[in-house]
């Protein structure tokens, strides 16, 4: 996966600092590309796009910055993926089920990676990095390269659409 395409890159070069970064940031990057395009398959190919990038832009990406570069550069690999599927694929993804034992927490999983196939991409982003990543305001705006007040409102919008969704579905 990911690794592989790291030694492929790094041959001849000293392959530990980018596999440092690599590890350190593969599983948030790879989480988000799932949640975005709803399969693993989907997210590790995107993922794998994310760090061949990383290694051809290194030098121009601060280590400050680079939490939100790489939230970026995912969010626009899924976008690039998703406008990529037929329209009718686009919505018939179903993700793997996560191994997990409460079958409460799995439905409320499935319904919500469902329904975050509805959103449209700029709200979907929005929503996953702030609602679900975690991520401030400001540092999903820094990440998706807009304004704190359009995240707001994307989320805001997302959140809505995903709430009346799930209650059609009751």
């Amino acid at each position: 996966m990911v690794h592989e395409a790291a030694q492929l890159i790094m041959t001849g070069e000293n392959v530990e600092p980018f596999e440092t970064l690599l590890r350190t940031h593969e599983r948030r990057v790879l989480r988000v590309a799932w949640r975005m395009l709803g399969t693993l398959e989907d997210a590790q190919d995107a993922a794998q796009e994310v760090f061949l990038k990383l290694h051809r832009h290194h030098r121009r990406v601060d280590r400050v910055t680079l939490e939100a570069w790489l939230y970026r550069t995912t969010v626009n690999c899924c976008y690039d993926a998703l406008r990529k599927r037929r329209p009718e694929d686009r919505l018939a993804v179903e993700p793997a089920a996560p191994p997990e034992t409460d079958l409460e927490r799995d439905e409320r999983r499935r319904l919500v990676s469902e329904g975050l196939k509805t959103l449209p991409e700029r709200e979907r982003a929005a929503v996953v990095l702030r609602e679900i990543e975690g991520l401030s305001t400001a540092e999903v705006a820094a990440a998706l390269g807009t304004s704190e007040v359009t995240v707001r409102s994307q989320v805001s919008m997302g959140k809505a659409r995903l709430k009346k969704w799930l209650e059609g579905r009751r």
